[in-house]
């Protein structure tokens, strides 16, 4: 039976290299506790899973990312295609369409790397990305040609996966899509992620 239910994987990214791996397992369908022993065959299969998450220092290579918007989800996938954990996230936009342009507060699809991470004064963890890139930029010049937006419209930047103002992690409980076109999720969350993906880690967005 518990193959029906959509279970969401909160927590299970290594956290350092002397800290056990920790699952918090939510199901979202029936919002009450699994069975202990599903619970424990379910740890057991993600363990053997997860067994690559437990190297010191994470290569460009060894995780990439997958951000589902209409999921509202960010997904951590190993170098050979395991999901290992999803966590949950918001955005910009309540439509969730693609950026357009600055100032539309949606956020980008497409293909990305990661740019550079930081310690962030208002959202805890900044981790930008290379938006704009040439995939931005192609879309971004068509659709100028074909009208959709202004002539003199700018593509904008500043995009990247952050945490929430503090003690505001409710609003990714909530799903309130409140950023100016980046991705946010909850500040232990991008803690967890900021220690994990490396500088050119590959960070896929669509709708």
């Amino acid at each position: 039976m518990f193959f029906l239910f959509k279970l969401k994987i909160f927590k299970t990214l290594f956290l350092a290299q002397s800290f056990p791996l920790v699952f918090v397992i939510e199901n979202k369908k029936f919002h009450s506790p699994m069975k202990p022993f599903i619970l424990i065959i379910l740890m057991a299969v993600l363990l053997t899973v997860t067994t690559s998450f437990n190297k010191p220092v994470a290569g460009k290579d060894d995780y990439y990312i997958i951000i589902v918007k209409h999921k509202y989800e960010l997904n951590v996938y190993d170098v050979d295609n395991n999901l290992l954990i999803i966590y949950p996230v918001v955005f910009g936009s309540k439509d969730l369409g693609d950026k357009m342009m600055q100032g539309d507060r949606k956020t980008p699809e497409g293909t990305f790397h990661i740019t550079s991470k930081r310690p962030h004064p208002k959202w805890n963890r900044f981790i930008a990305l290379d938006y704009p890139n040439a995939e931005s930029y192609a879309k971004f010049n068509e659709r100028k040609a074909e009208g959709l937006i202004p002539y003199n419209a700018v593509i904008g930047g500043e995009i990247g996966i952050h945490g929430t103002w503090p003690h505001e992690d409710f609003a990714v409980d909530y799903f309130q899509n409140w950023t100016q076109g980046c991705v946010s999720t909850k500040n232990e969350y991008i803690q967890q992620i900021f220690n994990t993906v490396a500088v050119g880690t590959k960070v896929i967005i669509k709708r």
